[in-house]
């Protein structure tokens, strides 16, 4: 692991327990907020090709931040699928952003998962950073222009009506 991401991860089992005992933390610096448009990052990809994130403007997009070590982000796993395929890519997109050290362990990972969703490698925190992932797992859907019109932190059930009112909710209100 190296030095950088391991002293993110510190960091932010610092900043649960501080928001546990009810401290207030800042957000993250650099991280974009609802409301705010995402920045330009080059995604790696781990079972398709590289792409820039501005490649997927024009349709509101879903983004799931993981890590193949996180049990929470495992149990949601196969409801964005479900999710992704009753779609089909009609008002949306879903996409993966791995948090993963190792390469292999993500790719390993969406091979044991079956995973068809298009997903990326995030190796210099860059996203991670943006998206404001200090917790695992986050999603989050952004409009057609790369503005972030709501974040949700921890495991969903996607393919449910509840996580269906969220997003309708946040897309109407778009409109």
């Amino acid at each position: 692991m190296n030095i950088n991401r391991q002293g993110l991860r510190v960091a932010a089992l610092w900043a649960a327990l501080l928001l546990f005992s009810g401290v207030v933390l800042a957000a993250t610096p650099g991280m974009v907020e609802p409301g705010a448009v995402l920045r330009e990052a080059r995604m790696q990809g781990l079972n398709g090709p590289d792409r820039a994130l501005s490649q997927y403007r024009g349709k509101p997009l879903l983004i799931n931040v993981w890590a193949s070590w996180c049990g929470p982000c495992r149990q949601e796993m196969g409801s964005l699928e479900r999710l992704a395929w009753r779609d089909q890519g009609k008002r949306f997109t879903v996409i993966g952003i791995s948090t993963d050290d190792s390469e292999a362990a993500a790719k390993r990972y969406l091979q044991q998962s079956n995973a068809t969703l298009n997903h990326y490698l995030d190796h210099a925190l860059e996203l991670e950073n943006m998206l404001g992932a200090e917790r695992l797992p986050l999603t989050l859907l952004v409009d057609a222009r790369g503005k972030v019109l709501g974040k949700f932190y921890g495991a969903r059930d996607w393919d449910n009506a509840d996580a269906a009112r969220w997003i309708d909710s946040r897309l109407i209100a778009k409109e």
